[in-house]
């Protein structure tokens, strides 16, 4: 349950701070008062979408924070590494160069880890909500979703994903004749041309690196001579091998009147094996730049051909070899074609066949949920001032593909003697808010959010339907917390908590402010929704009546 939102910087809101409990909450205020922040604000702690222009004018970086209580035990928590508290505080900043922390109790997180908790508190619903009922291809998954089949789709979704795989490797097999000659004929010269360069892994950067030192041969000679010179020495002074030799024949002498200087002299002596071995590496390495011009030659011409080939088959050796074993596979592929078509048509006969159990299976779930669903939506518009309504789940056979066998459209008759026609045909504005609320009701009831916000479903609902939507949200609220943005008085007078957002204008800024109403703030609140601007006498007579 939503305890407490904690508000700064977010558009027109420069700081608020609102207080929930449980039950049924409202949200009224004049349009462009800034309820919809209000809502923006909680889908930013839910993990959704943000952008920097949510950010107050003037300010670098926005805020907002709430705390949840009676939170349920949830895998994400062990997911995440994240330690579970009596109450669950999440924290979100959104900053001007587009960075975003979010943290829950403390732990830094993801945006995405926080989008998978958030889905898990909080389920927002909105006047576009009612809209997507007219594409036909959102009703399946609605089934799907109040069927809890998940399983069963994820079982099929690989099962066809298999039939895809083997369809499309049959494909690449299933090439006409010409084609065919014309392809292996490239394979067939690319492979040449590769296996003749007898490339190496890495062989690209190794000629590279060689290529580097020996183009500085005239450097590294010329360093190379004077390091000889002052480790062997030349015809005007001792290099370091002389002069350790001196050295250790000294230590020699004098450890002949103290033992101590033995151990000195045995170090020495290593020394002088390791510089000897030295100077011998240090006199081959400048001897051997001696042929260099020849072997520059050969690496150069060989870097040539490999720069060539990288414009044909890829960017390094490893590439160009792995290109080749694909060349290869393919020719293989089309030299034994008629083989392997067989046998990628009798997978893919297993693959369909497969597929097509599982598909089955789903349908059958699907067929027995869909009279559930029937049933259960009926019974929520007939709440909803919809008594005579129809609403029938249509299936159609289709070929095998993503969704299984199943075509799924919602039909409908509002009246009695109607057909059953798709929603878009039938169903008015205020309809198709209450069909929506309907379904959203019964699929709540599948899963265990605790919070349920609904922004402005209402819209187009008037009078008794009006009446019937206020007290079907008010009846949910008995079970879960529930919030509502609403222009309904109906809706407004049955509320537990009011909550009043309204915009000023302070030193040529604008600021809205949120505020939770006694009940004389609500009854003044409810004249104003009643009546608009102009509030009367009987105006607030009438709106004290609706809250007794």
């Amino acid at each position: 349950m939503l305890s407490l939102l904690h508000i700064e910087n977010i558009a027109v809101i420069e700081q608020a701070e609102i207080r929930f409990g449980h039950g049924f909450h409202v949200l009224t205020g004049e349009t462009g008062a800034g309820k919809s922040i209000i809502i923006d604000a909680i889908s930013a702690i839910l993990g959704e979408r943000t952008y920097r222009e949510v950010i107050r004018t003037g300010t670098d970086k926005a805020f907002v924070s709430a705390i949840f209580t009676e939170v349920p035990p949830l895998n994400w928590f062990v997911q995440y590494h994240v330690p579970v508290q009596d109450e669950l505080l999440i924290q979100r900043e959104i900053f001007l160069d587009g960075r975003n922390v979010c943290r829950v109790n403390g732990q830094s997180v993801t945006v995405s880890a926080l989008r998978s908790l958030g889905s898990q508190l909080i389920s927002i619903h909105g006047q576009h909500d009612s809209q997507q009922l007219f594409d036909e291809e959102r009703h399946l998954g609605i089934l799907d979703a109040f069927a809890g089949d998940g399983d069963l789709l994820a079982q099929y979704a690989a099962a066809y994903e298999t039939v895809r795989a083997c369809r499309a490797a049959l494909d690449r097999l299933s090439i006409d004749e010409g084609e065919k000659a014309r392809r292996q004929e490239m394979l067939q010269h690319q492979i040449r041309e590769l296996e003749r360069a007898d490339l190496k892994p890495g062989e690209d950067v190794r000629l590279e690196q060689r290529q580097k030192v020996l183009m500085n041969g005239e450097k590294l000679m010329d360093s190379l001579t004077d390091a000889s010179r002052c480790l062997l020495g030349d015809d005007d002074s001792d290099g370091a091998e002389t002069l350790l030799s001196d050295a250790l024949r000294e230590l020699a002498v004098a450890s002949r009147y103290d033992d101590a200087i033995q151990p000195l002299r045995e170090k020495l002596e290593e020394l002088s094996y390791q510089l000897s071995d030295l100077c011998e590496e240090v006199r081959d390495y400048r001897d051997g730049l001696s042929d260099a011009e020849e072997e520059l030659d050969e690496i150069g011409a060989r870097l040539d051909l490999i720069h060539k080939l990288k414009r044909k088959y890829g960017e390094t050796c490893e590439q160009m070899l792995a290109f080749l074993d694909q060349a290869r596979a393919e020719l293989d592929d089309i030299v034994f074609a008629d083989e392997k078509i067989k046998q990628a048509e009798k997978a893919l006969a297993a693959a369909v066949a497969a597929a097509t159990e599982l598909a089955e299976q789903l349908h059958a779930v699907r067929k027995e949920a869909a009279g559930r669903l029937e049933r259960r939506i009926t019974a929520e518009l007939s709440e909803l001032n919809m008594p005579r309504v129809q609403f029938v789940c249509q299936f159609a056979e289709i070929p095998l593909g993503p969704n299984g066998l199943d075509g799924l459209r919602f039909l409908m008759s509002a009246n009695v003697g109607e057909s059953l026609k798709p929603l878009s045909k039938v169903a008015s504005g205020g309809e198709l808010a209450r069909i929506m609320l309907a379904i959203k009701n019964v699929m709540a009831s599948q899963d265990a959010v605790g919070t349920l916000i609904f922004d402005e479903v209402d819209s187009g609902v008037s009078g008794r339907a009006a009446q019937k939507v206020a007290e079907k949200l008010r009846r949910v609220s008995e079970g879960r917390q529930v919030l509502c943005v609403t222009h309904l008085p109906q809706m407004a007078a049955l509320a537990d908590q009011h909550l009043l957002i309204s915009k000023s204008v302070r030193g040529e800024r604008t600021y809205t402010e949120v505020q939770t109403l006694d009940r004389e703030g609500r009854i003044r609140e409810l004249a104003r929704m009643i009546s608009g601007s102009v509030i009367t006498d009987n105006t607030l007579r009438s709106a004290e009546e609706m809250l007794i």
